[in-house]
C-alpha cells in the first residue's frame, strides 16, 4: 500500500459523521452561547470586582469585538494551514481564555481574557461548519447542518438564562469554567476523530486582512459604543466613518487582488448574496428583540433571570426540536423556502409581541408570540447553513463560513444598538409604562427587519427537481471530499 493511499485510509478511519457533528456542535455551542452569557451576569461582577456598569460592558463588547473582526482571518488561517490544526489551536485559545475569565481579580484583566475568548471563537466557530461539512455525505448534510443549528441557535438564544441561572445558583464565575471542562474533552477528540482537510493553499492575504479586520473594528465599536457614548461622539463617529472608508477599500482590493480572502465575485452568485443579506438582517431583528425582552420580563413583569430565561424556553428552546426537521425539509425541497418561511414565522411572532406587551401581560398572553417566534428561528438555522456551504466551491467553504458568521455578528451588534436607540428615544428605564413605551417600537422595527430578510431569502435561486436553479446552473452542490494532503 502506498503511503498516499494509507494516508487516505487513515483519513477516512479517523473522519466519521457522527463524532464531526458531536465535535463540531459542541464547540459552536460554546462560541456562540459567550456572546450574551455575561449579560444577566454583569451586576454581580460589578458587586464583586467593582467598577462603572460602563466599563463592566466592555465585558461583553470585547468578546464582540475580536470575535467579528477576526472571524474570516480565522477562517483563512484554517484554509492555508489545516482546518483541524487551528480547529484545535482556536479551543485551546478559547479554553484557556475562559479560565483565565474565571481567575480574573480585576475589571480590567477580565475585560483581557474576554478579549482572548473572542479571537479563540473567531478561529474555532468558522471552521466548525467546513468540518463537518467534510465529514458528512452530501445526502445528509441537511439533518447534520439541522442538529448542528439547533445546538447553535440554542446556545445564541439562551445565554441569558445559562449566565443567569449559575449566577444566581452558584457564581459569575461559572459562567466561564463551564467552558474549561469542555474544551478540555474537545481537544483530544477532535485530534483522534477529525479529518484534516485545506483549501486552496493560497498564501494569505495580509492586506485584506488588515483592511477588513479594521474596517470591521471601526464599525463594530462604533455600534457597540454609541448607545452609551452618543451617536455623535467623536471616538464613535471616527469608528463608524474610518470603518466605513476601511471596508470599502477591502471590497475594492479584493476585485483586484489575485487571491483576495473574500473574492468579491462570490457576491455575484444570488444564493451567497441573499443567504448572507437575509442572515445578517436575521439577527440584527433577533439579537436586539432577545437582548430588550429579557429586560422586559426582569425589570418590568418581575421575574429572576432564571425565571425569565425558563419564561423564553419556547421561543429559544424550540431549535432543539425543530431545526433538525427543518434540515431534513431543505434536503427535499430545497433551503430557499424553508429559510424564507422562518423568516416571515420570525417576523409575525416579533409582531404580535408588540402588539401585547404591558406592563402586567400575563405569561399566556405572550406565549403564542414566543411559540411563532421559535418556530421562525429553528427553521432557519439549518437551511441557511446548507445554502452558504452549497453556494460555493468546496475549496472556499471556510472563506464562506467565515463571511457569514462575520455578517451576523455585524448584524447582532446592529440589532442591539439600533434598538437600543429606538428604545431610549422612545421610553426609558424610569417606570414600566415607559419601559413599554419604548420595547413596542422597538419590537415593530425588529418584525420589519426580519421580514426584509425574508425577502432577501426569497431572491435566492429556486431548486428545481433536478436539483438546478432556475437557470439550468447546478445549486446546493455537494461538495467534492477533501483529501488530508499538504497545501501547495
Amino acid at each position: 500500500m502506498s503511503q498516499q493511499t494509507e494516508q487516505n485510509a487513515g483519513t477516512a478511519r479517523r473522519g466519521g459523521a457522527a463524532w464531526a457533528l458531536v465535535i463540531t456542535s459542541v464547540a459552536g455551542f460554546m462560541a456562540a452561547l459567550d456572546n450574551l452569557v455575561v449579560t444577566t451576569a454583569l451586576p454581580s461582577i460589578r458587586e464583586d470586582l467593582g467598577g462603572a456598569l460602563p466599563d463592566l460592558e466592555w465585558t461583553v463588547s470585547a468578546y464582540t469585538l475580536t470575535f467579528a473582526v477576526l472571524l474570516m482571518f480565522g477562517a483563512a488561517l484554517g484554509d492555508r494551514f489545516g482546518r483541524r490544526r487551528l480547529f484545535l489551536v482556536g479551543i485551546t485559545i478559547f479554553t484557556g481564555a475562559s479560565a483565565a475569565a474565571a481567575l480574573a481579580s480585576g475589571v480590567d484583566s477580565l475585560i483581557a481574557a474576554r478579549a482572548v475568548q473572542g479571537a479563540g471563537a473567531a478561529i474555532m466557530m468558522p471552521l466548525t461548519l467546513t468540518l463537518l461539512t467534510a465529514a458528512v455525505p452530501a445526502a445528509k448534510r441537511g439533518m447534520a447542518y439541522g442538529i448542528w443549528g439547533a445546538v447553535n441557535g440554542l446556545a445564541v438564544a439562551s445565554g441569558p438564562l445559562v449566565g443567569g441561572s449559575l449566577t444566581e445558583h452558584i457564581s459569575w464565575q461559572w459562567i466561564f469554567w463551564l467552558n474549561v471542562p469542555l474544551g478540555l474533552a474537545l481537544l483530544p477528540l477532535a485530534r483522534l476523530r477529525l479529518a484534516e482537510s485545506y483549501g486552496t493553499g493560497a498564501a494569505l492575504d495580509l492586506p485584506g486582512t488588515l483592511l477588513a479586520s479594521g474596517g470591521l473594528f471601526g464599525i463594530v465599536y462604533g455600534l457597540v459604543r454609541g448607545p452609551a457614548d452618543g451617536w455623535t461622539g467623536p471616538l464613535v463617529l471616527t469608528g463608524l466613518f474610518a470603518g466605513g472608508v476601511l471596508l470599502v477599500g477591502f471590497v475594492l482590493y479584493s476585485t483586484r487582488a489575485k487571491n483576495p480572502m473574500l473574492p468579491m465575485r462570490l457576491f455575484r452568485s444570488r444564493a451567497f448574496s441573499g443567504i448572507n443579506a437575509a442572515s445578517m438582517l436575521m439577527f440584527l431583528g433577533m439579537f436586539g428583540s432577545i437582548f430588550l425582552l429579557s429586560q422586559y420580563m426582569q425589570g418590568v413583569l418581575g421575574y429572576s433571570p432564571t425565571e425569565a430565561g425558563l419564561r423564553m424556553l419556547p421561543w429559544t428552546g424550540m431549535p432543539m426540536l425543530v431545526a433538525p426537521i427543518a434540515g431534513i425539509l431543505s434536503d427535499r425541497i430545497g433551503g430557499r423556502p424553508v429559510v424564507a418561511t422562518g423568516l416571515f414565522f420570525q417576523a409575525v411572532g416579533l409582531a404580535y409581541m408588540a402588539s401585547v406587551v404591558t406592563v402586567d401581560a400575563s405569561y399566556a398572553a405572550q406565549l403564542p408570540g414566543l411559540i411563532i417566534s421559535g418556530i421562525g428561528m429553528a427553521l432557519f438555522f439549518a437551511p441557511a447553513a446548507n445554502l452558504v456551504m452549497s453556494s460555493v466551491r468546496a475549496s472556499e467553504q471556510g472563506i464562506a463560513s467565515g463571511a457569514n458568521n462575520a455578517l451576523r455578528e455585524v448584524g447582532g451588534a446592529l440589532g442591539i444598538a439600533v434598538m437600543a436607540s429606538i428604545f431610549s428615544a422612545q421610553g426609558g428605564y424610569e417606570t414600566g409604562q415607559t419601559f413599554v413605551d419604548g420595547l413596542r417600537p422597538a419590537l415593530v422595527t425588529g418584525a420589519a427587519v426580519v421580514a426584509l430578510a425574508g425577502v432577501a431569502a426569497l431572491l435566492i435561486p429556486a431548486r428545481r427537481r433536478d436539483g438546478r436553479d432556475r437557470t439550468g446552473k447546478p445549486t446546493e452542490r455537494a461538495p467534492q471530499p477533501v483529501l488530508e494532503t499538504a497545501p501547495h
